[in-house]
């Protein structure tokens, strides 16, 4: 197909690509990487659009994997599934429930390709427990010269540990397989607590709990705490009504009212803040994980996200304080904070080291460039790694600073990938030419 227009979920990027494709199966994938490597075209695979920078923009080859979603295999017996990579996690999440197994862990949306999802670094919150992508035990990736390699841990190891979170830097990756576990309950509990509390307490919420997040409302000293731990049961969830009301009603509905009001009066976002966060009230309940995990999110937002040592993230969110007592700006949407121990992944925001991410967000169309850029300098102080899906400004010269494997992942680059066909604008500032 030609003259076709897309768009990422957010609007932050366009891409109008000269050719489309969507193969349905890896022998598609192979002749259509072929036929653009014969006419001079750069490939890019995209998701579902969920990332906010142009990790998926071009203007050669655009790939779409919707008819590439098949489950391929669950095995619970060894633990994996094999999973190809237009699947998303929703419905994924679905097939392994309906045979009594789980992902271990993942993000807080779940309407992302698999794919997509791992190749950009998503994940959740975990004491134990790492991003998405740190779950792949092997990767079928087709490479720039038409062969398909199966990779893993101990086959291709090197191209396994820069791939199964290669921004698509590698090659398009047509199938996974995944580490999986028999289905469990979380028990989750959430309830208003005051930052500095959740300051102080830091070391205690994220030892005592599987899975700690919060999320802070600018202006306010008030925070929403999640903590999620894993349960025999019984299952307890939601009322359907209450279901509808706090996730449906009050943070889709209520919650977009609310931020047009901001966008149109931002002097008045302090005290709609205040009143948000004072609305919150407490609840509890017990369910599938990945009902617990992830949650609709409807209102449309801008996105940067940094992750930075564990060790730093009080004084960072003083700094990110500091910021807005200056009163520079008014920002309607909470500051989340998730944890992740260190994984191996070369290229992982996590890699080597206990990580707090500090995701910011603005409702659509609001200015955020200022924002983010005195945000930005606070993260990048203490070595902040870019979440590679959301807006950020650091280039090649910065992450070589923060990455200790990057190099290595180049090298494996130039071997599959010399003359750049699966490159773009965005990889040609984050990587190199």
């Amino acid at each position: 197909m030609t003259s076709v227009t897309w768009n990422t979920w957010s609007g932050t990027y366009r891409s109008e690509p000269r050719r489309v494709g969507a193969p349905a199966d890896t022998a598609g994938v192979v002749a259509a990487v072929r036929a653009a490597a014969g006419d001079g075209l750069r490939v890019r695979m995209v998701g579902s659009g969920h990332s906010f920078t142009d990790i998926a923009v071009t203007d050669g080859l655009m790939l779409s994997p919707t008819a590439l979603a098949s489950v391929r295999s669950i095995d619970l017996d060894a633990g994996t599934a094999t999973v190809e990579a237009g699947a998303r996690l929703c419905d994924l999440n679905d097939a392994l429930a309906a045979r009594g197994a789980a992902l271990t862990n993942m993000g807080d949306i779940a309407v992302q390709t698999l794919a997509g999802a791992t190749q950009t670094g998503t994940h959740g919150t975990g004491r134990g427990s790492a991003g998405i992508a740190a779950q792949i035990l092997g990767l079928e990736i087709v490479l720039a010269d038409g062969s398909v390699v199966d990779c893993s841990a101990d086959t291709e190891g090197d191209l396994f540990q820069a791939a199964r979170l290669g921004l698509g830097a590698f090659g398009v990756v047509s199938a996974l397989t995944m580490a999986i576990e028999p289905a469990f309950l979380l028990h989750a509990r959430e309830e208003p607590m005051p930052l500095a509390e959740v300051l102080e307490r830091l070391p205690e919420l994220r030892a005592e709990n599987e899975h700690f997040e919060f999320f802070w409302f600018p202006h306010t000293g008030s925070t929403n705490t999640k903590r999620n731990n894993r349960t025999p049961g019984p299952a307890r969830p939601l009322s359907a009504f209450r279901a509808w009301l706090d996730d449906e009603f009050l943070s889709n509905t209520v919650f977009e009212a609310v931020n047009r009001i901001g966008l149109r009066f931002p002097r008045a976002i302090p005290a709609i803040n205040q009143v948000s966060a004072r609305a919150l009230s407490a609840r509890e309940y017990v369910d599938a994980s990945h009902s617990v995990f992830a949650s609709p999110r409807r209102v449309r937002f801008v996105e940067m996200e940094y992750a930075v040592p564990a060790e730093h993230l009080a004084d960072v969110l003083r700094e990110v304080r500091a910021v807005f007592d200056r009163g520079e700006h008014r920002v309607s949407f909470p500051i989340e904070v998730r944890f992740a121990p260190a994984d191996d992944l070369w290229l992982s925001t996590a890699y080597g080291r206990e990580t707090a991410y500090v995701a910011v967000h603005v409702y659509r169309g609001t200015p955020h460039e200022a924002y983010f850029a005195d945000l930005e300098a606070v993260f990048t102080n203490v070595a902040g790694r870019p979440h590679w899906g959301k807006l950020h400004t650091r280039d090649l010269a910065y992450l070589e600073t923060v990455y200790p494997r990057l190099g290595d992942a180049l090298a494996v680059r130039e071997r599959v990938d010399p003359r750049r066909l699966f490159a773009n604008a965005y990889l040609d500032r984050v990587l190199g030419r």
